[in-house]
């Protein structure tokens, strides 16, 4: 495991109504998130990989769908840096995962229909009225990148 990535594993509780998961509750996290965003990824598709310099991202993957998240530690002071993790999420697998600064992230949906993502992340895009640089480093169009999700 990464250093700092945090998974937790999603609960469904599921009556005669449908089902509920909670998905963050500040009794279990310190976590404050600035801002929040549901994204739908079509089959094939890849989102990423990029990292941030001061965002710490907070994923929801509950479905519908999967992806194949990857993971690479680009952080050289860190104990794991180097260090890389695929790992499936979503309807299978239902996780929320912590990324902090410096590690690379991206997604993959490999759901024929699709598949859904929430973020939390501690950061504004683009600042307060969206007028300061966006904090990413983006790996995708770089192709000597050594991070590739294929």
């Amino acid at each position: 495991m990464i250093e700092g990535v945090k998974v937790k594993q999603i609960s469904t509780f599921t009556d005669d109504r449908g089902w509920l998961s909670e998905i963050f509750r500040t009794d279990e996290n310190k976590f404050s998130p600035e801002m929040s965003y549901v994204s739908f990824t079509k089959f094939g598709v890849v989102r990423g990989p990029h990292e941030h310099v001061n965002q710490t991202d907070f994923f929801v993957f509950i479905g519908p769908g999967d992806f194949e998240l990857y993971l690479w530690d680009n952080r050289k002071n860190s104990k794991t840096f180097g260090e890389a993790q695929k790992i499936v999420v979503g309807e299978s697998n239902k996780v929320s995962v912590t990324v902090p600064p410096g590690v690379v992230h991206g997604y993959k949906s490999i759901t024929e229909s699709g598949s859904l993502s929430i973020n939390l992340p501690d950061k504004l895009f683009a600042g307060k009225d969206k007028k300061e640089a966006i904090d990413e480093i983006r790996h995708e169009k770089d192709l000597d990148s050594k991070f590739k999700i294929n």
